[in-house]
């Protein structure tokens, strides 16, 4: 139990030098603009393109490692974030970084939907939910410490210590699946044909709809969480690094407390994240112009925002049970996709009405995602037959 126990922790571990080297790159890419001598628009494309590859590839490559050792899976896919960090943190030329954006982003969704799966099997079937709330912790971890320890060392001492510092993280990781994970061969060999079929059906795709829909909402908002408290709220940056310290903290708790709603209520749960999300919403909008309520709206706002992880890869994998593997890099790219649109279309209101009616267009994602929600349940009364038990 306790090999177990380390074995889910270093997949965790390597969940938080992923989203580390996701989205730390936000926080320093002014510094990675002037390193690399681009504009900062050019720069960005560092983090877009490694988004909307994970969004494209994510499918293809679970199937294409689908028949490959888990270990192996694993531990190459880790290698190759270790390798990119250090590649990061020794390159002066746009070119080279962004092949190493891209490179990683390729095998990001695969090693997320392996190390879900592999939790998951490592644990009696009763423990399953518990098993992929802890590698989810990774996530929640890596955007509460992971994007603020990469901002701080790119100012104290360097940009390149920043870079170093997930290069060790990640190298850690591998170093530590080849010690604790047991070779997994894959056991049960399933043909392609057999987990595209999961896609067939209404059902899939109103869930999948639903993710989109999900993560819409959440990044919407959540994507502009400096210009709302600085425009609406009129906090300095001071304010905003530390509220995004809080944010991410009280992240960590609320991943653990969905985790256990999930195993105790799984659907009333699933149902509830959307409604809570538009409640926050609307609670936003209402104090956003006033510093104390706002102090203690954010809190809020993190621990509601950290259950759409795991809410939204549960709702996806009830109807992928019979290819959890592929059904998680499902999960993975069209929540990207989610974050895409939402962030996109966030940015435009933004430029037309300012931060503050950000609030409404999260709302309207939450409804139209509990919308597709309820018309997938909607199915199962009509025609029984998709458990309302937890993805493996």
């Amino acid at each position: 139990m306790r090999t177990t126990t380390v074995t889910i922790a270093t997949l965790a571990l390597g969940v938080f030098g992923i989203i580390t080297t996701e989205m730390g790159i936000v926080g320093v890419l002014p510094q990675v603009a002037d390193r690399l001598h681009v504009g900062t628009s050019t720069a960005g494309l560092l983090v877009g393109a490694f988004a909307l590859v994970i969004a494209v590839s994510g499918p293809f490559m679970t199937l294409f490692a689908s028949r490959i050792d888990r270990r192996t899976v694993l531990a190459s896919a880790i290698l190759l974030f270790a390798v990119s960090n250090a590649v990061y943190a020794l390159t002066t030329r746009f070119d080279v970084m962004l092949a190493f954006r891209i490179l990683p982003a390729v095998v990001h969704p695969v090693f997320f939907s392996v190390a879900l799966t592999t939790a998951a099997r490592l644990v009696p079937a009763a423990d399953a939910t518990r098993a992929t709330t802890r590698v989810f912790a990774g996530v929640t971890a890596g955007f509460a410490l992971g994007v603020p320890l990469t901002a701080y060392l790119a100012e104290h001492p360097s940009l390149e210590a920043a870079f170093w510092f997930g290069a060790v993280i990640n190298l850690i990781a591998f170093l530590g699946i080849l010690r604790f994970l047991p070779t997994m061969p894959v056991e049960r060999r399933l043909s392609y044909g057999a987990q595209v079929g999961v896609l067939r059906g209404g059902r899939m795709w109103l869930s999948i709809l639903s993710v989109v829909f999900v993560f819409a909402a959440m990044f919407s908002v959540y994507g502009y969480f400096a210009e709302f408290l600085d425009e609406v709220t009129g906090m300095d940056g001071s304010w905003v690094g530390a509220l995004l310290m809080v944010f991410g903290l009280v992240m960590i708790l609320g991943n653990f407390a969905f985790g256990a709603l999930l195993r105790r209520d799984p659907i009333r749960t699933a149902l509830a994240f959307p409604a809570l999300c538009l409640a926050v919403y609307v609670l936003l909008y209402a104090v956003g112009p006033h510093t104390a309520p706002m102090l203690v709206a954010i809190p809020i706002w993190g621990a509601v925002h950290s259950g759409g992880l795991i809410v939204g890869q549960y709702w996806l994998g009830r109807d992928a049970r019979d290819a959890p593997e592929f059904g998680n890099s499902l999960f993975i790219s069209f929540s990207n996709l989610g974050i895409t649109a939402g962030t996109t279309i966030g940015g435009w209101l933004l430029s037309v009405t300012g931060p503050r009616q950000l609030a409404w267009l999260g709302a309207g994602f939450a409804l139209a995602a509990l919308a597709c929600m309820t018309l997938r349940l909607s199915l199962d009364r009509v025609r029984p037959g998709a458990a309302a038990q937890l993805p493996v």
